[in-house]
């Protein structure tokens, strides 16, 4: 194994992060006009040897496979990753089949993720592909067997992945793994989602979870500053995005390293957010021992127009005394609290949260109040999972609990959790929310309520990245299903707004000029009412540029025969209930098996064809008929 400072040692020119323009590399200055043709028989030579089988390609020309697990930090440091290989000429692909290089970015946090790494490696070696594998897992465990022979880049070495993948791509094995300053967030990027922006805030923790291996990978805390955060708010917001998510270890634990909080930077970002309500912000998970002194600093951003009412706060345990195993540093009192504070402050307020089944030395008490917390709360979301014992935390030596009861425990909590009907009092009510993708079965789009509550609509392309009011039809266990009642280009927002006590921040981008109010849009426009708010426009009346969508002309499947056809027999094979809609569940989002949407021209055109050549097969069956009787 070499080190990649010692590879470039010598080699003249171009120093570690810089790479010469290819024509140089060639040697050819394709703007002058060689007049010695021996010149240009040379040139020739050398481009033919460089494109040659036997010889390796230029840098920069080859196509790079990149699989993420993990977190969405994983995810954006994968984003950091693609853009600065883009930047430098790679071509990106996701057919690993295709590339001539992998780029894994590896997650430590469960067993299952690590043994998916495991087997993608032995995959990509039984390929005869060069590998660079990323991530957590060699970043906190370094010497395992299954990394032998591949390169590595650290988790906070990520902005010099170029250098890896062309020393790696030449047979060399790098290892970048010792600690430095944080990543530029300037990097260039390449978002898997052009409308959502992982935001890295900080990396690490101040936490000493005993079942974590994370710590190991990302280590202490380390916090970006407020100016620097900030300036690629702007810069994302410029480039059209529509969601930031605030991502790390522990967003609450943010700014405790550099003497700033969670709040100052929350207001500072809320004060950049555009005005017209067309960018939200979403907070990442926190655990609740450090926003416990800022509850109520942190609710006055929640119910900030631009930021999402949700919160991803981890509790693990409904037992104080495998909380107390856990290490985790707060009780459950505490943490219903958090849950407590928030859900008054905020209207609409939505906590999402973790539970991990059969820790060591968990009891069928120690469960049941854990099944309890879960059964008092309600909670939409709860990630369920089962104790993984990590190397080289203390939580792996502690008494396992036997894996039966284990997995017992898993099923029975996701059974209760999923007799719940979080959203059953949304249908009928409007709602306005962000649509930011579309959905895994290809059909409808994906937006977001203030609450975070996942709707499901119907809708050409075009509406992604855009905002609407929606009509919420129907409801589902992960998901809801609305109709688009218009689309919401602009919203002209009095500046007034930016002295709002409330928030703190900047330009407003609520509807409603009143501070104190919380506008949800159900029937009324404005929580403040049909009526102004202090003299302003509400938001019908301040609308600038409105879509109704009565039909839509570019509907991707009344285009052509054969999406008529599967979409009729979707609506043939559905089963009625009272409302006439049954919801079909598929992962975490449904689609209705009902009315898609009202017919389109096609579908009319069709139709009425079919019905004319039954009708014409119908007389010639009478006109014959009729024939046969007479002749006799």
């Amino acid at each position: 194994m070499e080190d990649i400072e010692d590879l470039l040692v010598g080699s003249g020119g171009a120093p570690p992060g810089f790479r010469l323009p290819l024509a140089a590399t060639v040697g050819v200055n394709p703007n002058k006009k060689k007049k010695n043709q021996t010149n240009i028989k040379k040139a020739s030579l050398i481009q033919d040897s460089l494109s040659s089988p036997e010889s390796p390609k230029i840098p920069g020309t080859q196509t790079i496979y990149i699989k993420t697990f993990g977190c969405s930090h994983n995810q954006s440091d994968s984003e950091y990753m693609a853009g600065q290989l883009s930047a430098f000429g790679y071509a990106l692909c996701d057919n690993s089949e295709e590339a001539d290089l992998w780029l894994i970015n590896t997650c430590t946090v469960k067993s299952p993720s690590q043994s998916a790494m495991d087997t993608l490696i032995s995959k990509c070696r039984s390929a005869k592909k060069p590998l660079v594998v990323a991530g957590c897992v060699p970043q906190g465990s370094r010497n395992l067997k299954e990394l032998e022979g591949v390169s590595i880049v650290g988790v906070q070495q990520i902005d010099r992945v170029v250098e890896v993948v062309e020393e790696t791509l030449k047979g060399h094995e790098v290892r970048l793994l010792n600690r430095k300053t944080l990543p530029s967030l300037d990097l260039p990027k390449v978002r898997k989602n052009k409308f959502v922006e992982i935001l890295p805030i900080n990396v690490g923790c101040l936490g000493a979870c005993t079942y974590c291996k994370t710590k190991h990978a990302r280590g202490h805390l380390g916090s970006y500053t407020v100016d620097s955060l900030v300036g690629r708010v702007r810069n994302v917001v410029a480039d059209g995005v529509k969601e930031i998510w605030l991502s790390s270890e522990d967003t609450g634990a943010y700014g405790r390293d550099i003497g700033v909080n969670l709040p100052i930077l929350l207001n500072a970002i809320v004060a950049e957010l555009p005005s017209d309500g067309s960018t939200m912000l979403r907070v990442g998970m926190t655990n609740p021992p450090y926003i416990l002194e800022h509850l109520k600093d942190i609710a006055d951003v929640l119910r900030h127009p631009c930021v999402y009412s949700f919160l991803h706060v981890p509790v693990q345990s409904g037992s104080d005394v495998i909380l107390s195993a856990m290490n985790r540093e707060y009780t459950v009192s505490e943490f219903r609290t958090v849950v407590d504070t928030l859900i008054e402050l905020v209207p609409g307020m939505q906590i999402a949260t973790d539970i991990i089944c059969g820790f060591p030395g968990e009891t069928d008490e120690d469960f049941a109040e854990t099944v309890n917390l879960v059964k008092d709360y309600k909670f939409s979301q709860v990630h369920i999972s089962q104790f993984y014992p990590r190397p080289g935390t203390p939580a792996a030596r502690m008494k396992k609990v036997p894996s039966t009861i284990v997995k017992k425990r898993s099923r029975g909590l996701t059974s209760v959790f999923e007799s719940f009907t979080p959203y059953s009092g949304m249908e009928g009510k409007v709602e306005r929310i962000w649509i930011t993708e579309i959905a895994t079965d290809g059909f409808h789009l994906v937006g977001h309520t203030k609450g975070y509550v996942q709707v499901l609509v119907v809708g050409p392309e075009s509406m992604l990245g855009t905002s609407a009011i929606a009509r919420i039809t129907s409801v589902g266990r992960w998901s809801v299903f609305g109709e688009v009642i218009e689309t919401l280009n602009k919203i002209n927002i009095n500046t007034e707004m930016a002295s709002s006590k409330r928030s703190g921040s900047g330009d407003k981008c609520s509807p409603c000029s009143n501070p104190d109010e919380t506008c949800s849009i159900e029937q009324e426009t404005c929580a403040c009412g049909q009526q102004s708010c202090r003299g302003e426009k509400t938001l019908e009346e301040t609308t600038s540029s409105v879509s109704k969508i009565d039909s839509w002309p570019e509907d991707r499947n009344s285009q052509n025969l054969i999406g008529w056809l599967l979409r009729k027999r979707r609506n043939h094979s559905q089963k009625r209930m009272e409302n006439g809609i049954v919801l079909e569940s598929k992962g975490k989002q449904e689609r209705p098996r009902g009315r898609m949407h009202e017919w389109g021209l096609v579908d009319t055109a069709l139709l009425g064809g079919m019905l004319m050549s039954l009708l014409t097969i119908v007389v010639l069956l009478l006109y014959m008929g009729s024939r046969n009787l007479a002749s006799k």
